[in-house]
């Protein structure tokens, strides 16, 4: 069931089979945004959770996509044909998506994705790569790299932050991404720290796996920082 975590800001549900959970978030400032999509089969079903917003997929003008995994990319084809905007990644993983950008063959996840994209691969010419620091509507772009090369956060001008996997929920805690599901942890753990910095006060943080923190958001992920 879709959930309204601010004005304009909907949580979508759209986990493979509850409580194995990915998330998607609709914002409507005006302009609708959807960030990240799921993969190609949900259940709930990403087309589900927009009506129970009130939206189809129609409606929406931009998506932006915080990485190049299944789970957040794949659903994109369930748009189709009705959706005709524009897509939004991260330049290494635009590249890494297009082939343009060989990941590590003996890395876990490099094989992974070398075998993942000649299955699911992104069309270059439906993407637009994102730069650190572009704007995008009322959307900053932050480099976050670790969990993949070349994923993004995407800040809210109003105060919400959706970060996809660059951390995780659980508990009402925030932790890193596993290392099997990862790059490079270093680098990970780098990025948490630089956005903290780098971004603008937040009072939403919508990630892409656990609960959405809608309550003293800053705070939670400065326990994280006190911990890492």
């Amino acid at each position: 069931m879709a959930e309204q975590l601010q004005p304009g800001v909907w949580f979508l549900d759209v986990g493979l089979v509850r409580p194995v959970n990915t998330n998607s978030y609709l914002i409507d400032d005006g302009t609708v945004t959807l960030i990240d999509t799921g993969l190609w089969i949900n259940c709930p079903s990403l087309q589900s959770e927009l009506a129970d917003a009130g939206y189809e997929p129609s409606d929406i003008d931009r998506v932006l996509l915080t990485h190049y995994d299944l789970d957040h990319t794949t659903g994109l084809g369930r748009l189709a044909p009705s959706f005709d905007g524009q897509v939004y990644i991260g330049r290494r993983d635009y590249d890494l998506s297009t082939g343009a950008f060989d990941p590590p063959l003996l890395h876990h996840k490099g094989l992974f994705h070398r075998v993942v994209r000649l299955f699911f691969p992104i069309a270059a010419d439906d993407v637009r790569p994102v730069r650190d620091g572009e704007r995008i509507g009322n959307f900053t772009a932050f480099d976050t790299p670790g969990h993949n090369p070349g994923h993004v956060a995407y800040v809210h001008n109003d105060g919400a932050a959706f970060v996809g996997d660059l951390v995780w929920e659980r508990g009402g805690r925030l932790r890193p991404p596993v290392w099997l599901d990862s790059y490079d942890m270093n680098e990970l753990r780098e990025s948490i720290a630089e956005f903290w910095s780098r971004a603008p006060p937040f009072e939403v943080l919508g990630v892409g796996h656990g609960a959405p923190i809608t309550t003293d958001a800053r705070q939670v992920y400065r326990e994280l920082l006190d911990r890492l």
